[in-house]
């Protein structure tokens, strides 16, 4: 940005040289790709994640079900990185060794995790897939919508990152290619330098 003030504001200048207006162009052009790309990177990753989320989503609406089981035994298990001291406690988990029937009507039994207080012998409700095995909870719209717009964020900051990048390698090859001009400039100067009207 400010090589693009500065090329406005010696735009009239003879010391203005062809490197400063090109590197001023190259700012410029930068800040309307990340304008432009970037929201438009954010938009398009998110909608393409936001239809597959939803179709995995669907999915498992359809594919999984909820069941009653009946837990055997509880073991309690404080969540980790859990201080006794702070307010705000995550919940509990409990992990119950239970058994339940399938779609099918056949047995299952396994350790399986939830938030309720159960005691050995009571029924609780588990989610199973369609083939009886326990498994997490089917992902919700507004879950499948939360994650969407996480990944539009990091397509928009990715395509940011990139544009960057990319501008910095520029200016990095600009700038030798003015290191290199200053120093054939030198070359052919560097040995008659200091020695104008001199008698020698």
């Amino acid at each position: 940005m400010r090589a693009i003030v500065g090329l406005w504001r010696w735009r009239g200048n003879p010391l203005c040289r062809r490197s400063d207006r090109r590197e001023a162009w190259l700012a410029l052009g930068a800040m309307i790709l990340v304008v432009v790309v970037a929201p438009l990177a954010g938009w398009l990753g998110a909608s393409a994640a936001h239809g597959a989320l939803m179709k995995n989503a669907e999915e498992q609406q359809r594919g999984r079900h909820q069941v009653w089981a009946t837990a055997e035994s509880v073991q309690n298990r404080a969540p980790l990185g859990s201080d006794p001291e702070s307010g705000s406690q995550q919940p509990e988990r409990r992990h119950v060794v239970a058994h339940w029937a399938g779609p099918d009507g056949s047995s299952h039994k396994s350790t399986v995790t939830t938030q309720e207080r159960v005691q050995p012998g009571e029924r609780f409700r588990i989610w199973t897939d369609g083939d009886g095995t326990a498994t997490r909870r089917p992902m919700s719209p507004e879950t499948a919508s939360s994650q969407a717009a996480l990944a539009g964020l990091a397509a928009g900051a990715g395509a940011v990152g990139a544009l960057e990048a990319a501008r910095r390698l520029a200016m990095r090859q600009l700038l030798q290619r003015r290191y290199a001009l200053w120093d054939a400039e030198w070359s052919r100067i560097g040995p008659d330098w200091g020695r104008t009207g001199s008698n020698n």
